[in-house]
């Protein structure tokens, strides 16, 4: 297949560069904004090699390619060379501000995580090998090696915030990695250090800072620190759509990053720099405050919360504060209080693993149970079963308080930021074996109060026998295959859905149905073979060869990512009933977007859906035939 034929052919039949307002693309079909649609010639486009179909439809010209349409796109743009848009502004400034966050910071996560277990495993070694044999491992080298390992996502975090800054606000990603860079370069330090002694750049004096007396003498210190960048490419990113402006095409790609470095250095030590310090010292002194005023209620209440917050994924907003206190002072207990969360969470399925009759939630359960005490990883927990159940995650809310409590009461830190699970419990032994016992019996008691709290209020179980759906079907011949409904919900003819597209199965024979809730389960085994950057919907190649699009939504790219959140990345393998996402229903309505879930089939010629009749409930459990 010719990418650039055909994305020549594609311009020139929606009118030409000139009729083109806005581009974007969703997971199955290129959208046109055109200034004049009349100028688009829908029969050509038609023709051209990999267009399936070609759709007008709320005011965008949609040209249907399929899983072939990333690639076409990328060629595309680049013919165009123009800006195109992801985003939608139909949301509020709170679900910005929270999916901006979510970019920056979401990125670091794992290798912040594999920075906590590396140290939580040195810790444990350390504290092994002094108690029983009294050998100090600290000063042999794989220990010095693995710790400085264990320390570089910390001292450069300048570095990595710029990138997944720049990235998130589309600014250029190594003109931000070079003032990262800067911040931490060591003559910099060093002159940042020598707060006493007067510093300049263009005669401009460097703004520096000391606060305390003796040995709590602290200066200003960029090396670990995480709002000073952040705010520094905020501010490029204006800088460089200003010189993109003004600075002739033929000379931006030397003279915009250069001249945005040139100006930026003393925007960056003169104003962005500082005020990022003093914003992390207040942000660092009010939850100090808030933990001096009663360490205990502020365990209980970022105990007891993070699940809600996961739910609502508000934790992400609470990641700077946790990774400002590790900059700052070398310890945060932000997420030890959120590990009473998480052992919480564990404690509620295992509760619904050991009472519930349904075959189904039981292997569920038992799999979130593993993830939820193993890695700290509770959303298969949480929407795999206690917040479906609804009296489990009061019982998970409730025992998780309890546990944040115990912990704030014990004083209780780690010297890393690391999720919370079996493999980093030692991450909370670094400042004495008291602290460490108080997290130990916080967790326990989470997890025991769950599990049990859980057995005693009980839950609504959910029905083992087949669904009318089931009924429904022709019955299965030996050689059909058998996928289950990514979503419970209500199934829909196909043909009524609202999009072209899928209404007269131009990708492929199609399921609608309309969701109940805003659970995305893996309908078999398989593995993920594409993602759209909006997380609105995904492509499987199941173990049995199917081939299907799962579209959460319609014209649901439009809300640019916001409201759907995957658990699963391209490669990945997965389960069946596997919780591979989570999309909020409600805010979808609200921003004016209908929630049908399309499953399309795309290698028809192997595969046809068999046996369906409309209008029936599902569960995520139901069966769909396919011969």
């Amino acid at each position: 297949m010719d990418y650039d034929k055909i994305a020549s052919e594609v311009i020139t039949n929606v009118g030409g560069r000139d009729n083109i307002v806005n581009l974007t693309h969703c997971f199955t079909r290129l959208r046109f904004e055109l200034k004049d649609i009349n100028k688009a010639n829908i029969e050509k486009m038609n023709q051209v090699e990999g267009v399936i179909s070609t759709v007008y439809s709320s005011g965008q010209l949609q040209v249907v390619i399929g899983n072939k349409v990333e690639k076409i796109f990328d060629v595309v743009q680049e013919k165009l060379d123009f800006t195109t848009q992801t985003e939608t502004n139909n949301h509020s400034f709170r679900d910005r501000l929270l999916i901006l966050l979510t970019q920056i910071f979401t990125p670091v996560v794992p290798a912040i995580a594999a920075s906590g277990l590396i140290k939580g495993l040195l810790t444990a070694a350390k504290m092994l090998m002094q108690n029983f044999w009294n050998i100090d491992i600290s000063t042999s080298d794989t220990y010095i090696l693995l710790f400085a390992a264990s320390q570089v996502i910390f001292y450069f975090m300048p570095i990595f915030l710029a990138y997944t800054t720049a990235k998130a606000l589309k600014v250029d990603k190594f003109s931000a990695m070079v003032l990262g860079g800067f911040l931490v370069y060591p003559q910099v330090i060093e002159m940042m250090q020598d707060y006493k002694t007067a510093a300049n750049i263009f005669g401009i004096p460097f703004i520096k800072g000391a606060w305390g007396t003796g040995d709590s003498l602290r200066v200003f210190s960029y090396v670990e620190s995480v709002i000073p960048i952040v705010l520094t490419v905020g501010a490029l990113y204006f800088l460089e759509k200003w010189l993109k402006r003004i600075v002739p095409n033929i000379l931006q790609i030397i003279l915009v990053p250069g001249l945005s470095l040139i100006i930026m250095l003393p925007i960056m030590l003169g104003v962005t720099g500082p005020i990022g310090i003093y914003v992390g010292n207040i942000i660092q002194s009010a939850y100090s405050a808030v933990m001096t005023f009663s360490p205990l209620l502020g365990g209980a209440l970022i105990g007891g919360g993070w699940g809600v917050f996961v739910i609502f994924g508000a934790h992400r907003a609470l990641l700077p504060i946790g990774l400002n206190d590790v900059a700052l002072t070398g310890k945060q207990n932000l997420l030890a209080f959120a590990g009473a969360a998480n052992f919480a969470q564990g404690g509620a399925v295992l509760g619904v693993a050991l009472k519930t009759k349904n075959k189904e939630l039981k292997s569920v359960s038992w799999s979130a149970l593993i993830s939820a005490v193993l890695v700290g990883i509770t959303e298969p927990a949480i929407y795999g079963a206690n917040l479906r159940l609804k009296k489990p995650m009061i019982a998970a809310i409730i025992s998780g308080a309890i546990g944040g409590a115990i912990m704030g009461f014990g004083n209780v830190y780690g010297d890393a930021f690391a999720n919370n699970g079996v493999l980093t419990i030692f991450t909370y032994a670094a400042f004495g074996m008291a602290p460490f016992i108080y997290y130990l019996i916080g967790c326990l008691i989470a997890f025991i109060g769950a599990a049990v709290l859980t057995w005693i209020l009980g839950f609504e179980d959910i029905p083992s026998k087949k669904s009318d759906l089931q009924e429904s079907f022709v019955s299965a011949n030996k050689d059909d295959v058998v996928i289950t409904a990514p979503v419970a919900g209500e199934l829909i003819p196909i043909k009524t859905v609202n999009d072209e597209v899928f209404s007269q199965n131009i990708i492929g024979e199609s399921v609608a149905i309309i969701p109940e809730e805003g659970l995305l389960m893996a309908p078999a085994k398989g593995k993920v073979t594409l993602i759209a950057p909006t997380k609105h919907a995904l492509g499987l190649t199941l173990e049995n060869g199917i081939e299907m699009i799962i579209h959460l939504g319609i014209n649901t790219v439009e809300l640019g990512g916001a409201f759907f959140e995957l658990n699963v990345e391209v490669g990945d393998i997965i389960a069946a009933h596997q919780v591979i996402g989570k999309f909020d229903i409600e805010k979808i309505k609200s921003a004016g977007y209908e929630t049908t879930v399309i499953i399309a089939i795309t290698n028809n010629d192997q595969f046809k859906l068999k046996g369906l009749q409309n209008e029936h409930l599902v569960t995520n459990q139901d069966e769909i035939y396919i011969k």
